[in-house]
C-alpha cells in the first residue's frame, strides 16, 4: 500500500492505493475514513488499483482553516481531484456508504466522464422521503442545538429522532428483508487508533456535515449519463437511509441491489459484501 496527501481548496487530503488495474475509488460517510475499508479494499486490490481517503475535515485531512459547513459538492470536486491524480484520463468505479454514497452521486452528476459505474449504498436522501419536511426540521434542531450546547447533546437530537417515531413515520412494513444481528451501521471493531480517530471526527460530523448532508437534494436527470447502482442492506430493513435508498432506484427505473448486512455491511461483513460488489461491478461492467 501507498500513501499519500493530495493539496486541494481548503484542506489537505490524505490517500492509500492498493493493488493494481482499472481505479476503484471508495467514499466513506460518517466519522469514517480509509481505515473503514481496508479489509474490503484488500479483496478488489489483486484486479483494481483501489484508492481509499479520509475526507477533509476528518483524521488524517485537515482542514486549512477552522471548521464550517460542508456541502457535498465540496466533497464531490475532492473526489474529482483524487481521480484526476490516480486516473488521469481513465473513468473509475466508484463505491459510496451513507454519505459517501452521496457524494459519489454528486461526482456522477458533476463529471460522468470520470466514472464507469457508481455503486450508492444507502445514501440517506431524506429529501425522497414523504416526511421530508420533517427531517429538514430536525436536523436544524441538531444544528441549533450543536451551537447552543456543543456536540454530544446534538447527538441526544440526532439519535432521538432515529429512536423515537420519526424514523418510522413513514415506514412500510417489509417482511421479506433478513434479519441481522447486527444493529444498524454496526462496524467491525475497530483498533484503539482508529477509535481515536473517530471520535476526533465526531464533532466535525454532528456539527458541520450532518445539517448541511442531509437536506441534500439529488438532480436525478443529471444522473441520466451515469451507470448507478442503488444498494441496500438486507438487515437495514425500513430504517430511513434504506427506505430512501429504494425510493432513489424506483426513481432510476430500477430496483435496490441487496448487499449482506446493515448500513455498516461493508465492515462488518465485508468477506461477503465483496463478493456481492465485485458481482455488480461485473455485471455493470
Amino acid at each position: 500500500m501507498k500513501t499519500d496527501v493530495l493539496e486541494v481548496a481548503g484542506a489537505s487530503l490524505y490517500y492509500e492505493v492498493r493493488g493494481s488495474g482499472p481505479v476503484l475509488l471508495f467514499v466513506c460517510g460518517g466519522v469514517y475514513d480509509a481505515e473503514a475499508f481496508a479489509p474490503l479494499a484488500e479483496r478488489f486490490a489483486d484486479r483494481y488499483t483501489v484508492v481509499t481517503y479520509d475526507r477533509r475535515g476528518n483524521s488524517r485531512s485537515p482542514l486549512d482553516g477552522p471548521p464550517e459547513a460542508q456541502r457535498i459538492e465540496t466533497h464531490a470536486e475532492d473526489a474529482r481531484r483524487l481521480l484526476e491524480v490516480v486516473s488521469p484520463g481513465e473513468a473509475a468505479d466508484v463505491f459510496g456508504n451513507s454519505s459517501g454514497a452521496i457524494i459519489a452521486l454528486e461526482l456522477a452528476a458533476r463529471h460522468p466522464e470520470l466514472v464507469r459505474t457508481v455503486v450508492a449504498h444507502e445514501p440517506p436522501l431524506f429529501d425522497l422521503l414523504p416526511n421530508h419536511a420533517r427531517w429538514g426540521e430536525l436536523m436544524d434542531e441538531v444544528e441549533a442545538t450543536f451551537r447552543a450546547e456543543g456536540a454530544w447533546p446534538a447527538l441526544e437530537v440526532f439519535n432521538a429522532a432515529f429512536a423515537g417515531g420519526e424514523a418510522a413515520e413513514d415506514a412500510v412494513p417489509d417482511d421479506s428483508a433478513e434479519s441481522d444481528e447486527l444493529g444498524p451501521g454496526s462496524m467491525a471493531e475497530p483498533s484503539a487508533d482508529v477509535q481515536a480517530r473517530m471520535q476526533q471526527n465526531f464533532e466535525v460530523f454532528i456539527g458541520y456535515e450532518v445539517p448541511s448532508f442531509a437536506k441534500y437534494r439529488v438532480e436525478l436527470g443529471a444522473l441520466s449519463e451515469a451507470d448507478v447502482v442503488v444498494g441496500v442492506g438486507s438487515g437495514s430493513k425500513e430504517e430511513p437511509w434504506a427506505r430512501a435508498a429504494r425510493v432513489l432506484a424506483e426513481r432510476l427505473g430500477h430496483q435496490a441491489v441487496v448487499f449482506p448486512g446493515d448500513h455498516g455491511g461493508f465492515g462488518s461483513e465485508y468477506e461477503a459484501f465483496a463478493v456481492k460488489l465485485a458481482e455488480v461491478l461485473r455485471a455493470e461492467g
